[in-house]
């Protein structure tokens, strides 16, 4: 489970601060033209935090939103948000029949599973998709890129893209798209995560935090062209994050 302290910055942040704003536009460009080929209406976020990401996908494809988060603290957000259909629970066990849902969303949130209890949520995942039915799935990408806000937000894993991959098609999934993204400033937050921090021995804290506008919209700007490039269907070797699109089949290996 995340800490809980960070959902009250998260709700602060996550509308106007350059990191949300760049991942969101990094997920649109990603997700809009597969969205347009398929017919999708009822959807899962699993692990939905604070609701904005599920209030975003309503009003930008017509969704028929269903949220649910572990934590109650995220879920008194999302209330605030108007978010409908709002449950407490465990991805690891999801309160909701087989094959209820045409996709499933899921947002930095296996990452808070201990190592080697990945398979358990993207098991159910796969229960509740219907065939064929889309998984969209962001993590944390590279152990090397940890930080201290990885530490306060209680990260327990970090994944590559092979590992994901694997992970995936074991529990019945076809990866449709499996890319690293935040990637032009990974080279920034690895001098930052290996060197500065480690040498100022600075504490855990949250890394949501607003800063200077003018050093806002600088850390926005790779991330809005790394949002063309995915966008175009082109990929990348290396980043701070990892999105997995991938099908719902009716096989496991």
């Amino acid at each position: 489970m995340m800490n809980p302290a960070e959902f009250d910055n998260i709700a602060q942040a996550e509308e106007h601060f350059w990191w949300y704003r760049g991942m969101r536009r990094i997920m649109n460009a990603m997700l809009d033209p597969i969205v347009r080929q398929r017919q999708i209406r009822n959807v899962l976020e699993a692990g939905c935090g604070t609701g904005h990401f599920s209030h975003h996908l309503a009003e930008r494809y017509g969704w028929h939103m269903h949220s649910l988060d572990l934590g109650w603290e995220g879920l008194q957000y999302a209330r605030n948000y108007g978010v409908p259909r709002l449950a407490q629970g465990d991805i690891r066990a999801l309160p909701y029949r087989s094959a209820a849902f045409e996709a499933v969303v899921t947002m930095d949130v296996i990452v808070h599973l201990q190592k080697g209890e990945e398979h358990k949520p993207l098991s159910e995942f796969a229960r509740v998709l219907k065939p064929g039915g889309l998984l969209v799935a962001r993590v944390s990408a590279l152990d090397v890129l940890r930080s201290r806000h990885s530490m306060f937000a209680q990260e327990r894993q970090r994944f590559t893209r092979p590992r994901l991959r694997r992970e995936s098609e074991r529990q019945g999934f076809r990866v449709l798209r499996c890319t690293y993204a935040n990637a032009l400033l990974a080279p920034v937050a690895f001098a930052k995560f290996r060197i500065v921090e480690p040498l100022t021995r600075q504490p855990p804290a949250s890394g949501v935090r607003p800063v200077a506008r003018w050093l806002d919209h600088l850390l926005y700007l790779p991330l809005a062209a790394e949002a063309i490039w995915l966008g175009a269907g082109l990929s990348f070797p290396v980043g701070q994050s990892l999105v997995l699109v991938a099908e719902k089949t009716n096989q496991r290996f």
